[in-house]
């Protein structure tokens, strides 16, 4: 059985429950609340757990590893199920390099622990916070924008089912539309976000069908 170390709005963590629900795994989400003044991630509970202190995390067979990007490989790896990156190599390096454009690029600057430090280091309040946000998404979606449309005019990106650039695609739409982000100026993510959305392991995997614990 895997334990998902998992917060219902966390989109990393959305990240992989998309993954293991595209494999059709069967899998136990152990709730950790990480927003400020629970904290729980930072409890020494958690932290023997994984030392990272985020979430999510996996645990199988009382071994722990973290890291979204790494879990949802392992999930391809190792579990049956359709494949989440494309069978040709440059189909598969283009899913790559649109999925980190987003998990290397646009979120750990809009994670919770940048956020903090521009709260208590540098004065800023929630507009400030808000516009921050919504800047570097728009940067990065400007890019895969033009990836997208580059990618043809099918319903996903680089393969006729969804894999990992929509895996990691969705949540961040989910986060800029919470932030108030005009998407008008990204017409084929939104349509691409749209038809991931209609899916079963996508909308199971929606923070809004999560516990809220």
């Amino acid at each position: 059985m895997i334990r998902l170390y998992d917060y219902w709005r966390s989109s990393a963590a959305y990240r992989v429950r998309i993954a293991l629900n595209l494999k059709g795994a069967s899998y136990q989400s152990v709730p950790v609340n990480i927003l400020p003044g629970a904290d729980e991630q930072l409890g020494a509970e958690y932290r023997s757990r994984n030392p990272q202190m985020r979430v999510p995390a996996v645990e199988v067979e009382g071994r722990v590893a973290g890291q979204s990007l790494a879990i949802i490989e392992w999930i391809d790896e190792t579990l049956p199920g359709p494949a989440l990156l494309p069978r040709d190599p440059w189909q598969r390096l283009q899913a790559r390099a649109f999925a980190d454009i987003i998990a290397c690029d646009i979120h750990p600057l809009n994670n919770l622990s940048p956020l903090a430090v521009l709260r208590r280091d540098f004065g800023a309040d929630e507009a400030a916070i808000a516009h921050w946000y919504r800047d570097w998404i728009v940067r990065g979606f400007t890019a895969l924008e033009t990836m997208a449309a580059d990618a043809g005019s099918g319903p996903f990106l680089f393969a006729d089912t969804p894999g990992l650039a929509e895996i990691v695609l969705v949540p961040q739409v989910a986060n800029a539309r919470r932030f108030e982000t005009d998407l008008t100026p990204f017409p084929r993510l939104v349509e691409i976000d749209a038809a991931c959305r209609a899916l079963e392991p996508f909308r199971l995997a929606a923070p809004e069908n999560q516990p809220k614990g």
